[in-house]
């Protein structure tokens, strides 16, 4: 038995965490972000966002598994509360705390864990966000994955505050419009009240407003008043003094596109979640949370907010940066190709030049769809089509299969294959005729991959006289695993090649060089 923290049953930690009413509520796409960012970050095949109850811990977030809730005596989870910082375990085989937890004795046999605590504004650590696999760290996560997964940490309070701060608002304005509808004490409960939602209101790190819209004759947003505004909003914006002005006092350069948005808020009653750029607020980027707010009729609307300008600016450096390696990566081929043709000038075998350039202009295919998923991963019906298209008309090619991603070695690899098998087609093949067609076709099984390459409608196949690189590459077959099964038929030939999946599957968390 796995001994339980004391901490987990303090009672005022639970207290806090009964106050953010969470628990057993349904999926929301903010913490379903945070385990997805979680999983990209550590590279594990699982990530949760767990809060710890007395006797359970419940995850709010689940990526990479199907579980909703765990006993307290399997939660790992429970001793990230009780030292309130993250909790890196590179062997829970080898560790005293976990080593006899049934989770790690028995299915699903988990070996490593991360937890970074939920730590309230007073100080209370309600759960983690963590991230487990099932092969063991050496050393656990670096110094780099650590720090963003407590980043994420902090972004989880953030949500749950923003959460809590929602509920509160509304709950203030259902009891402010029933104790003025009853003419009883209006003026206690309303101090009450605003006092204790002024509190959370300007306690969080987002910005939160609430704006009054101002339309033209023709129903078009024109301006927007602030309501009421909270301590963050100041720094996230720049805007002082904002309660009671108008948006095109403060920044008369304001793009219309956020009248627009918010107008048609306030016009509907329908929320909008979405990231713009703010040009006349020193170009900053923001993410957004905009709700209908107040009475029918008045055209209010809150604001909930983040400044996301570092994230956008990273992710269009990360843009540029591949871009530039896509750029030098082309400039690269086509100097090998030069050397090559150089070299190779005054060799009889012109043939011989025109396949191995032909195999590097294949490799290159591939590096643009590596490049687009920043060399993480590449599609794989988008590694055949690139292949299939260099060589033959793709109305004669029929693809089929699930979507599968591709680790990056393994896109290369299938790209070379797909390449002989498309080049023999146009010679001798099915493609080598008007009416001919390929298929290529492929599955997951349980633990491989399988690929299909089927040509119809064209000569009969036979087998190759002689055995040159073009046929020592499909024979070697996906990934090096030379598990191929070739067929010469009278109607075409086909082949079947296998890998294991683990080779050449792309999983978030995985651990292959």
């Amino acid at each position: 038995m796995t001994e339980i923290p004391a901490a987990v049953r303090d009672p005022q930690r639970i207290q806090h965490l009964k106050n953010y009413d969470i628990l057993d509520t349904p999926p929301e796409p903010g913490f379903d972000d945070v385990v997805i960012l979680a999983r990209q970050l550590c590279r594990t095949p699982i990530a949760l966002v767990s809060l710890v109850d007395r006797d359970r811990q419940w995850f709010k977030a689940a990526s990479g598994l199907d579980s909703c809730e765990t006993p307290i005596s399997q939660s790992v989870c429970a001793h990230s509360l009780a030292q309130q910082e993250t909790l890196n375990i590179p062997d829970l085989t080898k560790d005293e705390r976990t080593r006899r937890n049934t989770l790690v004795t028995g299915e699903p046999f988990i070996r490593f864990y991360a937890g970074a605590p939920l730590i309230t504004t007073e100080g209370h650590a309600i759960g983690t966000v963590c991230v487990i696999d099932t092969v063991a760290r050496p050393g656990g996560l670096n110094v780099e994955q650590i720090a963003a997964l407590e980043a994420l940490a902090r972004q989880v309070i953030t949500l749950l505050d923003q959460r809590r701060l929602i509920g509160a608002h509304a709950e203030k304005t259902a009891e402010l419009r029933a104790e003025v509808a009853e003419r009883k004490g209006a003026q206690a409960a309303q101090q009450v009240s605003e006092g204790r939602y002024r509190s959370l209101f300007n306690s969080l790190d987002a910005g939160f407003c609430v704006v009054e819209l101002r339309f033209d004759d023709h129903g078009t947003p024109h301006d927007y008043r602030f309501i009421e505004v909270n301590d963050a909003f100041v720094r996230l914006t720049g805007l002082k003094d904002a309660t009671g002005k108008w948006m095109r006092d403060l920044a008369p350069d304001h793009e219309q596109h956020w009248f627009d948005i918010y107008g048609k808020v306030a016009l509907t009653g329908r929320p909008v979640r979405f990231e713009h750029e703010a040009g006349a607020l020193d170009h900053r980027w923001y993410d957004v949370h905009a709700f209908g707010t107040g009475a029918p009729g008045a055209h209010q609307v809150a604001i909930l907010f983040n400044d996301i300008t570092v994230r956008r600016n990273a992710e269009a450096q990360q843009k540029l940066l591949n871009d530039e390696l896509g750029h030098r990566m082309k400039n690269s081929m086509a100097l090998v190709q030069a050397i090559a043709s150089q070299t190779l000038r005054g060799a009889a075998d012109r043939t011989a030049l025109k396949a191995f350039t032909q195999r590097v202009q294949a490799l290159s295919r591939a590096h643009d769809v590596l490049l687009q998923q920043s060399w993480a991963s590449a599609n794989l019906a988008d590694v055949v089509l690139g292949a299939v298209s260099a060589q033959a008309d793709l109305a004669r090619v029929r693809l089929s299969g699930p979507e599968i991603s591709l680790e990056p070695k393994a896109a290369l690899s299938l790209s070379l294959l797909l390449h002989e098998l498309a080049t023999n087609a146009v010679k001798y093949g099915s493609l080598s005729v008007p009416d001919g067609i390929v298929e290529v076709h492929w599955r997951k099984e349980a633990t491989a991959l399988v690929m299909m390459w089927t040509e119809e409608g064209g000569p009969p196949a036979t087998p190759p006289e002689r055995t040159g690189l073009g046929s020592r590459l499909i024979d070697i077959g996906m990934v090096g695993t030379s598990d191929v099964r070739k067929r010469f038929d009278i109607s075409g030939f086909s082949a079947e090649f296998r890998a294991p999946l683990d080779l050449v599957e792309y999983r978030i968390g995985s651990l292959h060089d």
